[in-house]
C-alpha cells in the first residue's frame, strides 16, 4: 500500500488521494465497490460490533509483521461505512506518525478518494446544491449526503452560510444522523478474510477449533465473526504447517 508524508506533499490532500487512485489504477469517476480495491492491496477489512457507539472505524497494523487490518463498525448505513473505510485509507497513507491534525486529514482524504475534484465538479458546477440535488447525487456516488455536502464545500461549491444553512436543513428534515432509507443502498461485503479462513479449512485441513486457537478467539465468536457456518474441515487431509 502507498504511503505519502503530508509534509512534504505540502499538505495537498487532493493530490495525494489522486495518486493514490492512479498507483491502484481506478477509474475516473465513483468507486463501486470501495472495499475490494482495498482488499486488492493485501489490506483485511472486516465488518465488526465496536462498543463504543460513537467509534465507525478503527485501523490495526504490526510493523513489518502484518497486512493491516480495518476494522468497520457494522452498525452504520453502507454510506457512512464507505467513507469510514475511506477515512481510514487515509490514515494508512498518511499517517504513519500521529498528528494533531489527522482526523481533519483523513476526512479530507476520504471526501478527496471518494469523489475526486476533476470528476464531482461538473455535477455541482452551474446547479443549486440543495437538499434535492443532494439525494440525486447519493445512489450514483455512493456518498452520504453530508459527505456530499462537504465535498462541496471543500471545492467552494458553497460557503460557509450556504453550508450552515443547508445544514439545518438537515436538522429540520431529521436526516443529519439518519438520512432518508428510500436512498439507501446495499452494504459492500469483504471477501478476503473469509476466502483465507475458508481455504484454511477446506483445503489445508485446519478445523474452526484450529482457527479459534491461532486467533485467540472463542470458537463460537469466530464462527459469527467470520460468518463459518457452512465452511467444514474435508476428512483425512493433513494439516499444511510451516516450520521454521
Amino acid at each position: 500500500m502507498p504511503t505519502f508524508d503530508i509534509e512534504t506533499h505540502k499538505g495537498d490532500i487532493e493530490a495525494i488521494a489522486t495518486a493514490v487512485r492512479r498507483t491502484w489504477m481506478v477509474p475516473a469517476g465513483p468507486i463501486q465497490d470501495l472495499t475490494s480495491w482495498i482488499e486488492r492491496t493485501g489490506c483485511f477489512v472486516i465488518h465488526i460490533d465496536l462498543p463504543d457507539a460513537a467509534m465507525d472505524g478503527v485501523t490495526i497494523q504490526a510493523p513489518d509483521i502484518t497486512p493491516p487490518c480495518i476494522f468497520l463498525n457494522r452498525d452504520q448505513p453502507a454510506d457512512r461505512m464507505r467513507f469510514s473505510l475511506a477515512h481510514e485509507l487515509g490514515h494508512l497513507v498518511m499517517h504513519r506518525i500521529p498528528t494533531l491534525r489527522m482526523e481533519e486529514e483523513a476526512n479530507a482524504f476520504a471526501g478527496a478518494f471518494l469523489a475526486p475534484a476533476k470528476d464531482i465538479r461538473p455535477y455541482f458546477s452551474r446547479r443549486r446544491i440543495d437538499l434535492a440535488l443532494l439525494a440525486n447525487l447519493k445512489p450514483e456516488w455512493r456518498m452520504a449526503m453530508a459527505a456530499l455536502l462537504y465535498r462541496a464545500k471543500q471545492l467552494k461549491f458553497v460557503n460557509d452560510n450556504q453550508a450552515r444553512y443547508l445544514w439545518q436543513q438537515f436538522n429540520m428534515h431529521k436526516i443529519r444522523m439518519r438520512e432518508p432509507p428510500e436512498l439507501d443502498f446495499s452494504t459492500e461485503q469483504p471477501t478476503l478474510m473469509p476466502k483465507l479462513l475458508s481455504l484454511h479449512i477446506g483445503q489445508l485441513g485446519y478445523s474452526v477449533a484450529d482457527l479459534q486457537i491461532l486467533l485467540s478467539m472463542y470458537e463460537e465468536e469466530l464462527v459469527e465473526f467470520h460468518n463459518l457456518t457452512s465452511a467444514t474441515r474435508p476428512p483425512d487431509r493433513p494439516k499444511l504447517r510451516i516450520v521454521s
